[in-house]
């Protein structure tokens, strides 16, 4: 596989779609802002050129931010005269789709059979990935991927490219999905624990940074805990992961628990916590400022 497609030249995408190109793929990238597409190609990208790439792509990755983009890019508008000429329908004969954007188990699974109702000799890869700008900046990612052997084969050289580990959750789509909720539950409670833990630190007197040192070297530490903490205790500044990206994973990590009527009260709890943060307009605020509310609600704010 050396002539790809990446859709979603955002945060995420963009460097992943440069670590492909410096291993040595051939990568067209698309995305939604003309300007941010021209500038990872080198030179604009007429619609009919892309047509022409894709008809030769072995695959198209995709890293937007919903299921809502994955289908707009995807179908185009189904009741438009020119449908027939979207992405689904553009790609060659055996290439391979990868979704890697984190959506709903239940939307992957929909999308795929969207795909295979229009496009069955086309393969379709649910895969998700963790390990935020930094991990995606150099190529080490943690992807969870459903899909078939033949598929997940086809693609494994670019996931060494992307990533540090590929996990299998199964062999039907929407299982990779299922696997990345989990992953944001604990991602999203262990960021509002560490803001809960380090804002009661500054109710009770304690110096911050102190608390942080000493929890950082205890059984109480973790990854989040290293990686957010010190930016919860300054002044906003770097944004790595913003609180509403949160508010939409934590989301479906919700909504999934629901539709396998499992009990997550802690995600709740967060996943409130994080929409608090966005509905006081701190939503482009890096996630790490979840911490804002907590000081709020004690009255230190």
């Amino acid at each position: 596989m050396y002539n790809i497609a990446f859709a979603g030249l955002g945060a995420m995408g963009r460097p992943m779609a440069t670590c492909l190109k410096n291993a040595g793929f051939d990568v067209l990238g698309i995305d939604a802002f003309e300007q941010v597409e021209t500038a990872f190609n080198g030179q604009p990208t007429s619609r009919e050129a892309k047509h022409r790439y894709l008809n030769e792509s072995e695959a198209l990755f995709i890293m937007v931010v919903n299921a809502e983009q994955v289908r707009a890019l995807l179908f185009g508008d189904e009741a438009a005269a020119d449908a027939a000429s979207s992405v689904v329908y553009s790609l060659k004969e055996g290439a391979c789709i990868v979704q890697m954007s984190t959506i709903a188990p239940d939307d992957a699974a929909s999308i795929a059979s969207e795909v295979a109702a229009v496009r069955p000799d086309i393969h379709y890869i649910d895969a998700p990935v963790s390990g935020g700008v930094v991990g995606a900046q150099v190529g080490e990612l943690t992807i969870m991927a459903a899909g078939s052997d033949e598929a997940l084969g086809l693609c494994s050289k670019a996931f060494e490219v992307m990533g540090k580990a590929v996990f299998v959750a199964g062999p039907v789509p929407g299982q990779g999905a299922a696997m990345k909720a989990v992953n944001q539950l604990l991602c999203g409670v262990h960021i509002a624990a560490a803001a809960e833990a380090l804002a009661l630190a500054e109710k009770s007197g304690i110096e911050a940074s102190v608390m942080l040192s000493m929890v950082q070297g205890s059984a109480a530490s973790s990854w989040m805990l290293g990686d957010r903490g010190p930016r919860m205790i300054k002044e906003p500044d770097d944004v790595t992961s913003v609180v509403d990206i949160f508010c939409k994973d934590m989301g479906i990590v919700c909504d999934s628990a629901k539709a396998a009527r499992a009990f997550t009260p802690l995600a709740e709890t967060a996943r409130q916590m994080f929409v608090a943060s966005s509905e006081r307009g701190e939503g482009k605020l890096d996630d790490s400022q979840v911490i804002r509310t907590y000081r709020l609600l004690n009255g230190c704010g």
